[in-house]
This record gives structure tokens, C-alpha cells and sequence, in this order.
């Protein structure tokens, strides 16, 4: 491959990615370009985590006994290549000489490989900040020479930048985010929250002030909305602002728990830290699971367990309150609910509910580290 070729392929995978912003579809396009212009046939593109843990981000034309039973062999399990960026003695592109993936197949006689049997990986960096790894092959290629070496940790490089570009992209947005949910939190405080206070106290006294039934009864009728709407709205800013969260997820939702008046029995086991994403989650889905008790339990008991292990959290939040009529089979039947499901769907998570009348309600979140 002469130079000016190599720069062409460099100049077209850089206009890709500097049009992406989400880093799982920039990686299937850029590896569907790669092979489409280099030749190559196959790849994949594992992110590895800090812990070592990886997932396949981007796969194109995998052979059939890797692609099987949703890339199961690819998912799960380690490799030479992994093992060797986690024990920090793969620092640049080479020549792995087998697959063990591959080779498990083979072993295994579980399907066909369409000749493949060797690839080429390389780090993705920026700096000294490490993302994972690439690799491709063709069939029956069992080495890759200098110069395709030399491409391949270019594109690589030009890769870990763009996923250093949109983590930090992601991260201003976080910010930004959180600067608005704090300004609106003390926007409601100030206004709303202070009108509310108002009119409670406006109708406390009107009641006072006059000896009519009717009109007592209006204006306890008044206070009592007034009451109730402070209480949503307090509610609303806790929801606005996640703070506590720098205490921990338990200390974060036996104060909202408390400030919604409930008396919350709380049991943790495991590993207390959490990732930043599943904590967050958590706390939502937390927020809304003790709000609908709150409001439809008929009960101020709820009990709160947390476990944390190597692979997964749980969090199961349970009352002996009136419960109601649930079918799994069924849709869910509120906003917050669903809202509490695709949270943790969105983590690859379960989510599980029970409940039925006279026996209370239980709901379990199931998230995998």
C-alpha cells in the first residue's frame, strides 16, 4: 500500500469520526470503513473498563461459530488478546498468533470459522488513557506486516481520540445538566415554594377568622391542598437535585424517605460503591418506588435491601401496604412504573414487580457491574 493511499484511508476515517457523537455507532461505522478500504474481512472492537471487563462495542462479518447465539463467545469468557491489554503488555498494534476464541471452536468442533484463524489487535488510546481494543483478520491471513501494523495503530489512535472527545463531550453535558437542575431546584424554592408556605398559612388563618362552618370547611379544604402540594414540591427538588448522593445511595434514600414522612427499615450486604451510572439509577428509581408508596400504600413502613456483588446490584424496596391487582403479562399499569423499568433496562437490567391486594407491593432492580 503506497502512502498517499495510507492517507487516504486516514483522511476518510477522521471526517467519520469527527461526525459522531455516540461512540457505539461511530465504532461499527469506522470498523465496516476499515476493513471496506484496507481489504480486511473481519473485526471486532472490544472497550475494556478499568476493572478489565470488556464488552463487544462493534463486530463486522464475524465468522458464523463466533456470531452464533447473539455473539456469545465474544461476550463472555477471556482471550490472549484481553489478558494481554489488562496485564498491561499491549502497548502497541501486533500480530497475535492465535485466537483463543478461534481455537476453542476448533477444539470444541462448534462451528465454522471460515478460515480465520489469526488477527492483528491494537490498543485504542489517547495519551495515557486506554478504551479497549481492535482487531481484524481475514481468512487464512496469519500475519500482517509492518507497514498494515503501522495503519492499523494510526486509525487506532485516531479512534481513541474520538472516544476521549465524546467522553468528555458527555461529561459537559452531565455538567451542564446538573447546573440546570440545581438552578430550577432553587427557582422552585424561592417561588414556588414560598407561595405555597403562603397560602397554607393565608388559609389557617382565614379559618380562624371566621365562625361560619362552611367557610371553615373551605378553607381547611385550602390548607390541606396547600399542605399536600408543599409536600409534592419538596419532593420535586429532592428529585431535581441529587444530593446525598456523595453520603451513599442508603443515606440518600433514607432522607428522602424521611422528608416524604416514612419510616424506612434498611438492609445492605456486599460491596457498598457503585458505579456512577448504576448509583444514579438507583437513586431515581429509588425516588419513585418510596413516592408511589408514599402515596398509594396506605402504609409508612417500607424495608429497603441492597446487595452488591462482584456482578450484580439488587435493590429490592418492599411494604405490607393495601397493594393492587398486577399481571406480569400485562402492561404496567403508571408513568412511574415504566419509568422505573426503562431505567434499568437502559443498564441491561431486570426489573421485577409484585404485588397484590391485601399483601403489599415489592419491587426489585437487578443491574449488572
Amino acid at each position: 500500500m503506497s502512502r498517499n493511499e495510507e492517507i487516504a484511508i486516514l483522511k476518510e476515517i477522521a471526517e467519520l469520526l469527527n461526525e459522531g457523537t455516540d461512540s457505539k455507532t461511530i465504532l461499527a461505522e469506522v470498523l465496516k470503513k476499515l476493513l471496506s478500504i484496507t481489504g480486511l474481512q473481519t473485526g471486532w472492537i472490544f472497550l475494556i473498563d478499568e476493572n478489565g471487563g470488556h464488552q463487544l462495542a462493534a463486530k463486522a462479518a464475524l465468522p458464523e461459530a463466533l456470531a452464533s447465539n447473539h455473539n456469545q463467545r465474544m461476550c463472555k469468557g477471556d482471550c490472549w488478546c484481553v489478558n494481554r491489554y489488562n496485564n498491561g503488555r499491549l502497548n502497541k498494534a501486533v500480530n497475535i498468533i492465535e485466537c483463543q476464541r478461534i481455537e476453542n471452536v476448533i477444539l470444541e468442533n462448534a462451528g465454522d470459522t471460515a478460515g480465520l484463524t489469526h488477527h492483528a489487535t491494537v490498543p485504542l488510546r489517547a495519551g495515557n488513557e486506554r478504551f479497549g481494543i481492535l482487531n481484524v483478520g481475514s481468512p487464512y491471513k496469519t500475519h500482517f506486516q509492518k507497514d498494515e501494523l503501522a495503519l492499523l495503530e494510526a486509525v487506532a489512535f485516531q479512534i481513541g481520540t474520538a472516544l476521549k472527545r465524546i467522553k468528555l463531550t458527555e461529561s459537559e453535558q452531565e455538567t451542564a445538566l446538573i447546573s440546570e437542575r440545581n438552578r430550577l431546584a432553587r427557582d422552585l424554592h424561592d417561588s414556588v415554594n414560598q407561595l405555597l408556605f403562603s397560602l397554607s398559612l393565608t388559609a389557617r388563618a382565614g379559618r380562624e377568622m371566621t365562625d361560619v362552618v362552611e367557610v371553615k370547611q373551605t378553607f381547611s379544604y385550602i390548607q390541606d391542598l396547600a399542605q399536600e402540594a408543599l409536600g409534592e414540591m419538596r419532593a420535586l427538588i429532592w428529585q431535581l437535585k441529587p444530593q446525598g448522593l456523595e453520603n451513599g445511595i442508603i443515606s440518600a434514600l433514607s432522607g428522602y424517605a424521611e422528608m416524604l414522612g416514612l419510616t424506612i427499615e434498611v438492609k445492605l450486604t456486599g460491596i457498598s460503591s457503585f458505579p456512577e451510572k448504576v448509583e444514579e439509577a438507583l437513586w431515581r428509581i429509588g425516588q419513585e418506588a418510596l413516592g408511589n408508596c408514599k402515596k398509594h400504600s396506605q402504609t409508612t413502613h417500607v424495608s429497603l435491601v441492597l446487595n452488591r456483588n462482584s456482578d450484580f446490584v439488587t435493590m429490592t424496596i418492599l411494604d405490607q401496604g393495601c397493594g393492587f391487582n398486577y399481571d406480569e403479562n400485562l402492561e404496567l399499569p403508571s408513568f412511574g412504573l415504566k419509568n422505573m423499568k426503562v431505567r434499568t433496562q437502559s443498564l441491561n437490567g431486570t426489573f421485577l414487580l409484585k404485588s397484590e391486594p391485601g399483601k403489599g407491593t415489592k419491587i426489585q432492580i437487578k443491574i449488572p457491574i
